[in-house]
């Protein structure tokens, strides 16, 4: 396994993993884009146990059940957690260290994108989460 870390903008929070990767993607449903102020953003799971933390993050309980963690000093976002997967951590990919680690596999709540925003890169697209769907799009 490869060790991963992060961290916010300021460097009062950062985290490492041993992983492994559960996933990594692309999100694009209304509340992910809300909550990062971007048209989608970009994702990885991580065994929720196998995460640690230096500082601790402020959490946003954005629903009765997702928490959304980041930065008490910058503001930027560093997780997200949902009672659906309740062994994973979804860390945020822009916080990686290394940002070449991040290998996406997905475009996830493609039903949900911004008309604006156009994406070429070839992955498959989900119009919601991945489990047990087929993808709407296969690339392009």
């Amino acid at each position: 396994m490869t060790k991963l870390s992060g961290r916010c903008q300021c460097g009062a929070i950062s985290w490492e993993t041993d992983g492994p990767v559960l996933w990594a993607g692309h999100c694009h449903c209304d509340s992910c884009r809300r909550a990062s102020s971007a048209a989608f953003t970009s994702f990885f799971g991580v065994p929720r146990d196998g995460v640690a933390w230096t500082g601790t993050p402020a959490v946003n309980r954005s629903s009765a059940a997702v928490e959304r963690g980041f930065c008490p000093s910058c503001g930027a976002q560093v997780f997200y957690r949902s009672t659906r997967w309740p062994a994973e951590t979804h860390l945020f990919a822009a916080t990686l260290d290394d940002l070449a680690q991040f290998e996406p596999q997905a475009h996830f709540h493609w039903a949900e994108r911004v008309a604006w925003t156009q994406v070429s890169d070839g992955l498959p697209k989900y119009a919601a989460s991945a489990e047990g769907a087929e993808p709407v799009e296969n690339g392009g």
